[in-house]
């Protein structure tokens, strides 16, 4: 019998969008301190140097959804490219924050000049388009403790830090916004995360949170 060699491509290494961009002045807001909102419309580019940022959306039937957070060297306001951030959108500091900002039009003259901006740009907001769809098919398919681990794994990869017996602490993160976040109430968070912590998942004060990222990720296999 033949055999067919599948040939494996090597994985792309992505383009680091700062490579391009010039340094702009720095911007700082207070924890609860709004970036942009229908009342402050914007039509800029921000880069998160260090804090977090909220950004929510408001649906039609008045319930208020949690797009994401982002930490220090996420981008986020993408939208400016393609229209004026929408009135339902406002982005917040989830904490003190300090945030580096390009005008979507300066950023499109500099392309003219880098197109390598463009590539770094694009894979950036490819990536992100990715992790939209894996939440999406989350919410579509899985149960809600298996929403809120997969939620907890991604906040605690990008916003965590790794100590030493491989857990990964987090800044805390309130029942509503995970709430907001998973797409359920307050209430059924309370009961998962009190029922996660019972089993030993994860632990969770004012401070901070703790998670075992190995051992929730296999119990998230285990519950295909």
């Amino acid at each position: 019998m033949a055999t067919t060699l599948v040939r494996v491509e090597p994985k792309k290494s992505l383009e680091d969008p700062l490579s391009y961009l010039p340094c702009s002045s720095v911007l700082a807001f207070g924890k609860g301190e709004i970036i942009y909102s229908h009342d402050q419309p914007h039509s800029d580019l921000y880069l998160v140097l260090t804090g977090t940022v909220k950004v929510t959306r408001v649906s039609d039937h008045g319930n208020l959804l949690l797009v994401d957070l982002y930490g220090t060297d996420e981008f986020f306001g993408e939208a400016s490219f393609v229209n004026p951030i929408s009135a339902s959108e406002q982005a917040t500091a989830h904490q003190h924050t300090t945030l580096m900002a390009w005008k979507a039009s300066e950023i499109e003259e500099l392309i003219q000049k880098r197109p390598r901006l463009a590539v770094a740009l694009l894979q950036a907001f490819g990536q992100r388009s990715i992790n939209l769809t894996q939440r999406l098919e989350s919410l579509s398919t899985d149960r809600i403790d298996r929403r809120l681990a997969r939620s907890l794994l991604r906040f605690a990869e990008r916003l965590g830090k790794p100590l030493d017996d491989g857990g990964i602490q987090m800044d805390p993160l309130t029942h509503e916004l995970l709430a907001q976040y998973v797409g359920t109430s307050r209430e059924l968070i309370t009961c998962h995360m009190t029922k996660l912590r019972r089993q030993g998942y994860l632990q969770y004060s004012r401070r901070s949170i703790v998670l075992h990222a190995d051992a929730l990720r296999a119990m998230i296999r285990e519950n295909n």
